[in-house]
């Protein structure tokens, strides 16, 4: 393509939409159907230069002329209680379903991680001496002990909004700096099974697994189904960076990275619920079985929730982005 007869051929067209979008009165009715007829005809341009001439000069300059016409003709859009209805119903539940081929490998491999390390260090004892002193052992593993009067060591209050937050920050880390290959979400991962490995294989050699368990599961079983979504969402997108697909890098980050954000907020509430969770009822004084049977009922709901109206949400085109009024405008790349 000619670049400077395609500019010459439509430059009058592009002056006259930038015009339009200076006016200050109001436009009258066929004024505003040459802006949108204009506006339409100027996106088509900016797809040919960007997909056959790419010049950064030309295309920065009707990117942002394509971008303020598209505000004028769609108008300024406020959030509502229907989309926060529509994120949680659909857009939340859709993003955690898509992502289920990258976040159930990673629980699974975690939590065999996790049982080789409670394995390891409950059948070596060198290896427990090198955690800590016999006496300070046996003070965190002994009916009462720190293991146990750790859920009970604060008001249950404070204590869920703790949980709460270091959890929320432990996911936040996952979606934020999954973009770095993913290195960051793998380190968070290890952390966390590298605790709870230490917890099961200390309790285990005191022969107290029984009452660790009857701990951690009430709320440990939805609080690392969402830390495992969340860094399953960080993988997902460090691989986005090293295979696009048939999008352009930028663009398939710049969407993924939406859904990113979005799946902090949903993870937030999820956490949330485990929070509470952890802050009354582990440390309650209900039946062992009844405290567990709370936590895998939370997770089924959980489950429930994204496979059915995820999975339906997911089936129809939801992908846990930003509705398509509010994404920035894109134009094909060349294939």
């Amino acid at each position: 393509m000619d670049l400077d007869v395609f500019v010459a051929a439509h430059r009058a067209e592009w002056d006259r939409l930038d015009q339009l979008l200076r006016r200050r009165r109001r436009l009258s009715g066929h004024e505003a159907d040459e802006l949108v007829t204009l506006y339409q005809r100027t996106s088509t341009h900016l797809s040919q230069v960007q997909s056959s001439a790419p010049d950064p000069a030309l295309a920065g300059s009707l990117t942002s002329l394509v971008a303020r016409a598209r505000s004028a003709v769609t108008g300024p859009r406020k959030a509502s209680w229907h989309d926060a209805a529509h994120f949680f119903a659909a857009g939340f539940p859709a993003a955690v379903y898509r992502s289920r081929h990258w976040w159930i490998p990673a629980a699974l491999l975690s939590v065999v991680v996790a049982a080789l390390i409670g394995w390891w260090i409950g059948t070596h004892p060198d290896v427990r001496s090198a955690i800590a002193a016999p006496d300070q052992l046996r003070e965190m593993t002994r009916p009462g002990g720190q293991y146990e009067s750790y859920y009970s060591s604060h008001p249950a209050t404070s204590f869920a909004a703790q949980v709460w937050t270091n959890n929320a920050q432990a996911a936040a880390v996952c979606l934020a700096f999954g973009a770095l290959l993913g290195i960051p979400v793998l380190w968070v991962l290890f952390q966390n099974m590298l605790n709870l490995g230490i917890g099961i294989g200390l309790m285990e050699s005191a022969g107290r697994l029984d009452t660790f368990l009857g701990l951690i599961l009430p709320h440990g079983i939805l609080e690392l189904t969402a830390v495992f979504v969340a860094a399953g969402t960080g993988l997902r997108l460090g691989w986005t960076v090293i295979d696009p697909g048939p999008r352009s890098r930028r663009a398939a980050l710049a969407a993924e990275g939406r859904s990113a954000i979005g799946m902090a907020i949903g993870l937030a509430a999820v956490l949330f619920v485990s929070g509470i969770i952890e802050g009354f009822v582990t440390p309650s004084g209900l039946p062992t079985w009844a405290r567990i049977a709370i936590g895998v009922v939370s997770e089924l709901l959980f489950l429930a929730y994204v496979y059915v109206l995820g999975g339906r949400a997911a089936r129809a085109g939801e992908t846990g982005d930003v509705s398509p009024e509010d994404r920035p405008t894109t134009v094909p790349t060349a294939a």
